[in-house]
């Protein structure tokens, strides 16, 4: 319940902000209030904005009334910036206008972009953004821009600080400013002329103390994020130069960035990369300096260096992307992965030699490899990117995941490293390892961390002394190299920097922010103890989900993720309820329950997407089918299982829904259907589903046609719902699917076997989404016997028409059969059997996920480069939200899930997927139809002539 200020605030912000947009209560509060960082606060007032005037209102409301506020975007933030007590604006991500300059060289961009969206954005003119973090999946703009997140290529050299051309910001009296418009600078000195005169005196002055100037050009010829950008004092004359240069890395304390324009740098398209194992950390850090100095004389070309000690080897050599004889390694061993880019293939073979030759006078246990193979090199990268998520998975459960971020200058590199490694020792950190950026004396250090235990937090403090000491005081490196401050390390940036640093830091937080309102804590923190205090704790919920970090990777991946809730937070949700009820909190407990239901159990697609792009491949779609599971009461149990004996007569009576639908629609008109049927939606408050134009007719499939008897046979198994729904009203198409499957493998020379009793097969996903257990199992025991004896236990290949239901048959079945779905099965049989004549009209296809979770993603695009001449494939369309017949009930989920198809697919003519409830969905929310990719494979193919 809001009280005082903040409840003025709230009455007033909610007649300005959509209402749905803004959350108080308690589930909301702390789903969107966690970060990727190991503290925690809980936000009063979470409110998601749209766009910058929202921005605008909220900040210059909440100076009015003296209330803090603190800016977010991905939340994938490692050191406390990104949560707050107080009030949180999160960028949503529609959030994301962009615009590309007509010769390529700068892109403008609104906060909510994720970096890997810009730079596919980019792709095709051979550009890219400069910042490359880890984390780029996730991460969005206005968090690499506000943290100075770097990564593993860009250095120094092409970071958010060096690639900076302008910005739109939000100051802290709601000032705004766009550094790129010359009537927006004028506007801005008239009204903050002394603003920027007391910013120009602080760059003076420190350019005229010789002293720190000098210090200031030394600790940023490396990695530094720790305290403020103050060498843009030294580095700019221009008040505006050295103002938008010290808004990168300042952790939303000084403005907002509402716009950010960046110069674009080359993509350079040939690559090789090599894993290389030195005898032990000394030799590899060595090996580190060599490459690294070579590098700077433009003596060779190498475009990162990344290391990983023994541990972190120890924690990644069971992926099976990884090579056996890893894990034979001993303790000693310490892997470099570099990687050489070129300009054509001619000169990376230059420059590989170049390197490998470079690197012969070192100690190394395998004999040095540089592969050239795309696949190869791209799984060693996403290896090492995920390296941090990995090793916290391992973790015990209940404790804490700590990743620590230093950088050294190079001449120290090895000494330093040993050095930090006997500091594990000391302090009992036998569990931590060394990885990062080695080119750049750049290392994260990640261990885990109990907070639970008073002595466990004194021994962590101790630990963390002593590094500040090592780091920043002997070896004059940084504290913070690309993660930012945060919270984490504002208690030692005078330890880092000095008096006189930090005074000047000081002194540019308060002109910029005067009354101390955005984001309080971070960066500028007086606090001594600040590193040691709002803990998060990460209790046990379930063995599904244990392991998560909280890190955010799979966020961008999961089709609720701007309507209800992400999988990083329902797990968190998850693990709060788990700790109330063990706590005997039983009736808080059930609060979040309650609130709960839609956001995580309704609106979860369990499309398990999110399990692809988490590096410990952890699904959150099987705990919200375990939640469902657990709350099915008895009676539905039963009901599912009367169902799953009594399956062609459930079928049927859909059929008889579908015709009635049908009926109606033709009778009355496609206006008053969707007014009559909103309506009857609005009565029942969502219970009854939702029609559409793309709603399925009926039909009955005819399994007794003639064929002839031949060498070639194939079992066919039509889905349940291919066996039910046919073309909508609206559909271009002529026949069925059923039928232009027939055609296709009679045209391909097939004998067609379909097993017995088919009306009451089924595999089993409808009822395994929804937690009926024993009636799935059933379902998918009955269907494998029938497919074993109908393949002759596997003689045959068994092709099934739907995707999805080919991914339950391979997960469920035990027996040793060859199950295809179509994508592959007319790329290994029909593309052998029949004549191809592509097609020269543009077409859009859709990968469901259980085709990505297949490893059928290139494969669906290979498929349909076959039959036409210009494929699309919507760079920012994932799961497309419909999940099975949720579609119907939950619209809403499918709407959000597709925001972005219609622009992406522009000028295409034709769509296509492998599901038919997808393709409803998909044609809802695109305007097109979208059909099974086997009527564009039987539109392009003839038969051979043989």
């Amino acid at each position: 319940m809001l009280e005082g200020k903040y409840q003025d605030f709230y009455t007033q912000i909610s007649t300005q902000i959509k209402k749905e947009n803004i959350f108080t209560d308690k589930l909301h509060t702390l789903a969107y209030g966690t970060d990727a960082s190991f503290y925690r606060l809980i936000p009063k007032i979470v409110i998601k904005t749209d766009n910058a005037d929202e921005v605008h209102k909220i900040v210059t409301l909440s100076n009015e009334m003296n209330l803090s506020v603190t800016f977010r975007a991905a939340g994938t933030s490692l050191s406390g910036q990104a949560i707050s007590d107080s009030i949180l604006i999160i960028t949503s991500r529609k959030f994301s206008d962009f615009r590309i300059s007509d010769d390529k060289t700068e892109i403008s961009l609104q906060p909510a972009l994720t970096g890997a969206q810009t730079n596919n954005l980019l792709a095709p003119f051979g550009k890219k953004i400069g910042p490359d973090p880890a984390s780029i999946n996730a991460a969005m703009i206005g968090g690499i821009a506000a943290n100075n997140a770097s990564g593993m290529c860009c250095g120094i050299s092409q970071n958010s600080y060096k690639t900076l051309k302008s910005m739109k910001l939000i100051f802290a009296d709601g000032a705004r400013l766009d550094t790129g418009c010359s009537e927006s600078k004028d506007a801005f000195r008239k009204s903050h002329g002394e603003f920027l005169t007391a910013l120009k005196n602080i760059a003076t002055e420190t350019k005229n103390d010789e002293e720190l100037s000098a210090l200031i050009k030394k600790k940023f010829k490396i990695k530094n994020t720790c305290g403020y950008s103050i060498n843009s004092l030294v580095d700019f004359d221009d008040e505006f130069e050295i103002l938008q240069h010290l808004i990168i890395g300042s952790e939303g304390t000084l403005a907002f960035i509402e716009e950010i324009t960046y110069y674009t740098v080359e993509d350079l398209k040939d690559k090789a990369s090599a894993l290389m194992y030195f005898k032990d950390v000394k030799e590899a850090c060595n090996a580190v300096t060599k490459l690294k100095l070579a590098r700077d004389a433009k003596t060779i070309v190498v475009d990162a260096v990344e290391l990983m000690d023994r541990a972190g080897l120890a924690s990644i050599e069971n992926d099976p992307a990884m090579p056996d004889f890893i894990k034979d390694f001993d303790e000693n061993v310490t892997a470099l992965l570099v990687e050489t880019r070129a300009i054509n293939d001619k000169e990376l073979d230059i420059q590989i030699s170049q390197l490998e030759e470079l690197l012969e006078e070192f100690d190394v246990v395998r004999d040095i490899y540089f592969t050239k193979d795309v696949q190869e090199y791209t799984l060693y990268w996403k290896i090492r990117k995920g390296l941090f998520p990995a090793v916290g998975a391992v973790r015990k459960v209940g404790t804490t995941v700590i990743i620590e971020d230093v950088a050294y200058p190079i001449e120290s590199l090895a000494e330093a490293t040993l050095e930090l490694q006997a500091l594990f020792k000391k302090h009992g950190y036998s569990e931590a390892l060394i990885f990062g950026h080695a080119l750049e004396g750049n290392f994260h250090f990640v261990f885990t961390q109990d907070f639970s235990d008073e002595k466990e937090v004194k021994r962590y403090d101790e630990f963390m002394n002593d590094v500040v000491d090592s780091v920043a005081v002997k070896y004059q490196g940084s504290l913070k190299a690309e993660h930012g401050t945060g919270r984490n390390m504002a208690a030692f940036i005078e330890v880092e920097w000095g008096r006189t640093a930090y005074s000047m830091m000081k002194r540019i937080k308060d002109l910029f922010d005067p009354k101390g309102l955005l984001n309080p804590g971070v960066i500028i923190n007086d606090d001594a103890q600040a590193h040691l205090k709002n803990l998060k704790a990460m209790p046990a919920t379930n063995d599904l989900v244990d392991t998560c970090i909280e890190c955010g990777f799979c966020e961008p991946t999961c089709p609720s993720n701007e309507l209800t809730l992400s999988p990083r937070q329902r797990i968190v949700i998850n693990r709060e309820i788990s700790e109330l009820k063990r706590n005997g909190k039983d009736e808080e407990a059930k609060e979040y329950l309650d609130l709960y239901q839609y956001d995580g159990i309704e609106t979860c697609a369990t499309c398990s997407l999110c399990s692809t792009a988490c590096p410990v491949k952890i699904d959150t779609g099987s705990l919200t089918k375990y939640l469902r599971a657990e709350q099915n009461s008895q009676r539905a149990n039963g009901v599912a299982n009367f169902v799953a004996s009594n399956f062609s007569t459930t079928l049927t009576g859909m059929k008889f829904g579908l015709h009635g639908a049908n009926l109606m629609h033709k009778l009355i008109g496609t206006a008053s259907m969707e007014s009559v049927t909103d309506t009857i939606r609005d009565w029942t408050k969502g219970k009854s589903a939702k029609w559409s134009t793309s709603m399925p007719k009926a039909i009955t499939i005819n399994t007794k046609f003639e064929q002839k008897s031949r060498d070639k046979k194939v079992v066919y198994f039509p889905s349940c719902i291919n066996r039910t729904m046919g073309r909508s009203s609206v559909s271009q198409e002529e026949k069925e699917l059923f039928d232009v499957t027939v055609e296709l493998l009679q045209k391909a020379q097939y004998e067609i076997i379909f097993p017995e009793d088919m009306g009451n097969l089924c595999c089993g996903m409808p009822f395994s989404s929804k937690g009926f257990n024993d009636a799935s199992k059933q379902k998918s025991q009955e269907l494998e016997k029938a497919l074993n004896k109908a393949s002759k236990n596997g003689e045959y290949p068994v092709l099934c028409d739907t995707s999805p239901c080919t991914k339950k048959m391979m997960e469920s079945f035990e027996s040793d059969i060859s199950i295809y779905e179509p994508i592959e099965f007319a790329l290994d049989f029909l593309a052998k059997d029949l004549e191809f004549t592509t097609i020269n009209e543009p077409i859009t296809i859709h990968t469901t996920c259980s085709s990505r979770k297949m490893g059928l993603e290139a494969k669906f695009k290979e498929l349909a480069s076959l039959c036409s001449t210009e494929v699309i494939v919507p760079a920012d369309v994932q799961c497309c939200g419909f999940a099975g017949d949720r579609g119907f009930n939950f619209p809403e989920l499918n709407k959000s899930a597709l925001r972005s198809l219609k622009t992406q697919t522009a000028g295409a003519k034709m769509a296509f997927s492998t599901s038919k409830t997808c393709e409803i969905g998909l044609s809802d929310e695109s305007g097109l139809d979208y059909n099974s990719i086997f009527y564009l494979v039987n539109k392009v193919t003839k038969a051979k002539n043989l």
